[in-house]
């Protein structure tokens, strides 16, 4: 007996370069200290008042089925927030709630996309992203966007991509994993004037929208002619330090939603209501702890570009936002791949190579900005040792 076709298309999507972090895990599960900075994760767990309510909710009986798109006061706190951060109004019924960011990205994909169809995605990109695109049935098609440009795709060659392959739809993501850039107001314009003209559903991953330490964010929902055609992907896991609730969801016209409901009860049955109350109790401690959960990541991207300052082997990309910062490591003559497998073999340092995010990074190094000030500020000092020590001397 075989299993059918669809996994091993997911599969055929090539490797997330977890092979760095498994490493990593296997060294620490033998005793080996190792500066670890590849995931990028909150470093403090979730506030106990958030932890408190999801106790107090489930004492009190909310333990069993959820139906339908969330609970009612729940999208009402998404939909006011959304409204708050981004100027566009926005009702309840543009939301739906979904089991975490990936499957609100899935869900998305899934509603706009179908067999034999081709989703855009722009590149460097988060890991899953045309693995989710294959698990529709469509195609996956890259739009790189250079380290010379700043990582800032362009209108043409979104135009390009879609007039080649008559795609649908295009997903894009500011501010970015794995660059740590945020898309510029006039990158955004442009990348929304194109989805008008190519007629192409825009899929924009905001789940970072909290984390901006330069410039701001703009979602591409809120400029002229584009609520109906957006569908933006949110999360408690970054903004919240709420990883492991798995608690996302999809802003988008009210089809989408219903459409997304009716693929929900025929998979996740909701979410479990318990972890929605302490969603609904973060949602009520306001934009100020929103800013505190940020606040470390904003300060390590300023003791990361301080180290590296001063070398002429090791640069940073133009990181503006979320918690990482992309190395560039191409003068070493080393791919990323090459240097992340020596620098976690003879340093001790785990990062996760560029080319996991597609080859448009490739050269590069994504640091999550995840570990306290001090072991991340020796670690980089050291990787940047490291890096001039592999070049000879002039």
């Amino acid at each position: 007996m075989q299993i059918g076709p669809r996994i091993p298309r997911i599969r055929a999507a090539g490797s997330d370069g977890w092979e760095i972090v498994y490493r990593a895990r296997a060294l620490m599960a033998a005793g080996e200290p190792v500066m670890n900075l590849t995931i990028g994760e909150p470093d403090r767990t979730t506030d106990p008042r958030v932890l408190t309510a999801m106790h107090e909710a489930a004492m009190g009986g909310l333990t069993g089925y959820t139906f339908g798109p969330g609970l009612p006061e729940l999208r009402r706190a998404i939909a006011e927030r959304v409204t708050a951060r981004t100027g566009t109004p926005t009702a309840p019924e543009n939301v739906i709630v979904t089991p975490g960011g990936q499957a609100a990205l899935f869900a998305a994909h899934m509603v706009l996309l179908s067999e034999g169809d081709t989703g855009l995605y722009v590149t460097p990109h988060y890991p899953t992203y045309p693995s989710t695109i294959l698990a529709t049935g469509a195609t996956p098609v890259a739009v790189a966007a250079s380290a010379e440009s700043g990582f800032q795709p362009t209108a043409a060659a979104v135009l390009a991509a879609q007039a080649r392959t008559g795609a649908r739809s295009l997903l894009i993501n500011t501010p970015n994993n794995p660059t740590g850039v945020v898309y510029t107001p006039a990158t955004v314009e442009a990348i929304a004037g194109a989805c008008r003209a190519a007629d192409l559903w825009l899929i924009s991953d905001e789940v970072y929208d909290t984390q901006v330490w330069e410039g701001r964010h703009l979602s591409p929902r809120s400029l002229p002619g584009m609520a109906e055609r957006t569908v933006v992907i949110g999360s408690m896991s970054k903004s919240h330090a709420m990883t492991g609730s798995r608690l996302g969801w999809l802003v988008a016209p009210t089809e989408v939603i219903e459409a997304a409901t009716v693929l929900a009860t025929n998979t996740t049955y909701g979410v479990v209501p318990y972890i929605q109350k302490g969603a609904l109790a973060a949602l009520d401690l306001g934009p100020g702890f929103e800013e505190e959960i940020a606040a470390p990541f904003r300060r390590r991207r300023a003791l990361v570009q301080a180290a590296v300052a001063g070398s002429a082997i090791v640069s940073t990309a133009p990181a503006a936002g979320a918690m990482y910062v992309m190395l560039d490591i191409r003068a070493t003559g080393l791919s990323g791949e090459a240097f992340a497998r020596r620098l976690i073999e003879e340093k001790r340092i785990a990062v996760m190579p560029g080319e996991s995010f597609g080859a448009a990074a490739a050269g590069h190094l994504r640091i999550a900005l995840t570990q306290p000030d001090e072991v991340l500020s020796a670690a980089i000092t050291e990787l940047v040792a490291f890096a001039e020590a592999l070049v000879p001397a002039q």
